[in-house]
């Protein structure tokens, strides 16, 4: 496992998280996340494996269809953080590109049917 630290863009939003390497992200066709564009990490983040930090309260979400998944993002800079799954509520999906280190434009893609679901 390794450790990861991320932010939003004005970051007012910042997180760690503890996930395998990665090496490639993952793309999700659904109505919103097509719309959004991001890639997001492959394997899902248990919530004991991320910490958020969010000390003036930017962190908003969005949720729509069933209500279950949660779409976090930050109210000051619209950046899109991380995404509550459906699938597996509670657990998280990053937004690579709000990742230090990643560079997410230059990693292999993998397409998640979310459109069906």
């Amino acid at each position: 496992m390794k450790q990861y630290k991320g932010s939003c863009h004005c970051e007012a939003v910042t997180f760690a998280f503890l996930c395998p390497e990665i090496t490639s992200i993952l793309r999700c066709d659904c109505s919103l996340c097509a719309r959004k564009g991001i890639g997001m990490t492959v394997t899902t983040i248990p919530p004991d494996q991320i910490e958020i930090f969010d000390p003036e309260g930017a962190l908003a979400t969005y949720q729509f269809g069933t209500m279950t998944a949660r779409h976090h993002f930050c109210s000051r800079c619209g950046i899109h953080t991380f995404v509550e799954t459906r699938l597996n509520p509670g657990h998280y999906r990053i937004n690579l590109g709000c990742v230090d280190e990643i560079k997410a434009m230059r990693l292999p893609e993998e397409l998640y049917d979310g459109k069906s679901l």
